[in-house]
């Protein structure tokens, strides 16, 4: 398996103990399909074992295309075309680039060709049921697959860029990512990310760690206990879980505003999380999801996806970031030296 050393780069709001609508709080999604024969593995202490590294990424996408409207599934032929388009794209990526090309014309979008693989964004060239149903996205409510972003929501983000702090004004200015603190969502494993989606799980009787390999997020999960009354506000938020009957579910508030991620999902100091985790399989879990944030979405957001377990030769490796180590001071130093430039120009 590939690794890259660095980084690229809800209607009325439903409270938190109605976020889960369906039966048992998942969708029958895979059970059907799980043999009758099949024992769960359970830890020492009788609980169902998640224990190992999985793989969270998806070739579904986390939100539906625009031009897909309400269409909710593909046809088994759809499928073949898509499938047939992924492995198409796999291929040309292992085309090696011709070393006399033309330069490139003045600008024209640089990309990641020369290093594509290497950056991780191989996936296997398959979409994968999930309730008998390939569906378009990972979303499954609202009906339109995407998120119900209400108007006029500014996030941390968009409130710091209108107080006049700009990109290159300080470190505060460059995203979380940018500065090695955390990646992705406001939990990095809630969207299926294209670089590393890579995550190990370990469990006692009382605790429950989900640490993703980018950026080495740990997420320490306590069981059977109460959310934090102290008004501090954490990364990744404050994660409490409890077992309903063999799944485990986590609930998830107090997260820092600054987490909100306009590529993935935004967010204010008002968002909650629901997670569920079922085994369906040795080797896979169902995940699904549901989140509510009064300010930022008119309705409650749920998906759901599969987790597979990685091969046993694969691990979590060190994540070097070095963009907030080594590439911010160049960014702010290079910002500087075109001030002065200007300055003497004017």
């Amino acid at each position: 398996m590939y690794r890259t050393l660095f980084v690229c780069l809800a209607c009325s709001v439903l409270p938190m103990t109605g976020l889960a609508q369906s039966e048992g709080g998942i969708s029958q999604s895979l059970r059907d399909t799980t043999s009758s024969d099949w024992i769960m593995p359970r830890t020492e202490h009788g609980q169902p074992d998640f224990q190992g590294t999985w793989l969270f990424g998806s070739t579904t996408p986390f939100q539906r295309r625009k031009d897909l409207g309400m269409k909710q599934t593909y046809t088994e032929e759809e499928v073949v075309e898509l499938e047939r388009r992924m492995q198409a794209r796999l291929e040309r990526a292992d085309v090696p680039l011709d070393p006399d090309r033309d330069a490139p014309e003045a600008g024209a979008r640089i990309g990641q060709e020369a290093n594509d693989t290497f950056l991780a964004h191989w996936r296997k060239p398959e979409l994968v049921k999930i309730n008998g149903e390939y569906r378009t996205s990972v979303i499954v409510d609202p009906p339109s697959g995407r998120l119900p972003k209400r108007e006029g929501f500014k996030d941390f983000t968009a409130r710091r860029k209108a107080s006049g702090l700009a990109d290159t004004d300080g470190p505060e200015g460059q995203p979380l990512s940018g500065r090695c603190i955390v990646f992705g969502s406001a939990v990095p494993s809630l969207t299926p990310i294209m670089m590393n989606p890579n995550l190990m799980i370990v469990q006692t009787e009382g605790y429950v760690m989900v640490m993703t390999e980018m950026i080495n997020d740990a997420r320490i999960i306590r069981l059977d206990d109460e959310h934090f009354d102290n008004g501090v506000r954490n990364w990744m938020g404050d994660s409490i879980g409890k077992w309903e009957d063999d799944t485990l579910v986590v609930r998830s508030k107090n997260f820092r505003p600054e987490q909100s991620s306009s590529r993935s999902v935004t967010l204010s100091e008002d968002f909650e999380l629901e997670e569920r985790y079922t085994l369906v399989g040795d080797n896979e879990i169902l995940y699904a999801f549901t989140f509510v944030d009064p300010q930022a979405y008119t309705q409650a957001v749920t998906g759901e996806r599969i987790l597979y377990r990685n091969s046993p030769d694969d691990r979590i490796y060190e994540f070097a970031c070095h963009e907030g180590n080594y590439s911010l001071s160049g960014i702010l130093a290079g910002a500087r030296q075109l001030e002065r430039a200007e300055e003497l120009q004017q």
